[in-house]
């Protein structure tokens, strides 16, 4: 008896009909790549960083249309973020849905939680409790970033940014498109340079389901699903008399069948 595995067979892309020129900056690639030295990693993590965090803060800094709306220059929690989206970029929590998912829920916990604290009467006791509106929407943020798949390490310090930072603070409900805007530009750079010699994203939404393998029994003719695997060779056992093992199988290959005269 003998049982035949079938490999493991994966639902077609739907981006197998599309150039590969053209897919592969969206970090499609029909045969994984291979394994670069260290020192490409390196290089290419310095470039990726450097320019994704050259492109938020030349279009910030140098836009009058974000000068006149006292936008910073920078959100210093994209600092963390160039680390994972260009020096992890396998890492689950670098993918695109936790990079924009996380920031942009991030920030909206902040702001909510800012605001319910804004309608204390007193405005100096809103200063003085700043430090807990900040600790409360970390916490709350890091919780909705669990439930929605979305976590993502830096999104910590953008919602900690709304309630405790003054110049993120004045920009009030503004403050969730300048995220957007600078999680979409980091994105960018990063489809851009980590698909060079590499790959990014890993996944966009989720990562793809591989159709689970049947397993065909040479002894029944039927397939067997995965997890029933270690019934087959129960099964030769029960076929012989329903008291064989597979060890006595074996031994019985080797030595021959035993008789009433050598059991005695």
């Amino acid at each position: 008896m003998s049982t035949k595995y079938q490999p493991q067979q994966h639902l077609r892309h739907p981006l197998d009909r599309c150039p590969i020129w053209l897919t592969r900056w969206v970090g499609y690639r029909r045969h994984p790549p291979k394994k670069q030295p260290n020192y490409v990693v390196w290089f290419w993590s310095f470039i990726g960083a450097f320019s994704g965090l050259c492109v938020i803060q030349g279009v910030f800094n140098y836009s009058h249309y974000f000068l006149r709306r006292h936008v910073p220059g920078v959100i210093a929690s994209y600092g963390a973020s160039a680390v994972l989206v260009y020096g992890a970029i396998e890492a689950p929590l670098s993918q695109p849905r936790a990079l924009v998912g996380g920031h942009f829920l991030a920030a909206l916990t902040g702001i909510c939680i800012t605001k319910l604290f804004e309608l204390m009467p007193d405005k100096e006791r809103l200063d003085s409790l700043r430090w807990l509106a900040g600790s409360l929407s970390v916490a709350t943020a890091i919780v909705i970033m669990q439930i929605t798949g979305t976590t993502h390490p830096p999104a910590g310090a953008t919602a900690l940014l709304a309630a405790v930072n003054a110049d993120v603070y004045e920009i009030g409900w503004y403050y969730l498109p300048v995220i957007l805007l600078s999680s979409t530009l980091i994105l960018v750079v990063a489809l851009l340079v980590d698909n060079i010699q590499r790959r990014y994203p890993l996944f966009w939404f989720s990562p793809a389901e591989a159709v689970p393998a049947k397993v065909s029994a040479d002894l029944s003719g039927e397939d067997v699903e995965p997890n029933n695997r270690q019934e087959a060779p129960k099964a030769a056992g029960e076929h012989r008399g329903g008291t064989d093992t597979p060890d006595t199988v074996n031994e019985e290959r080797k030595t021959g069948p035993k008789t009433s005269e050598s059991m005695v």
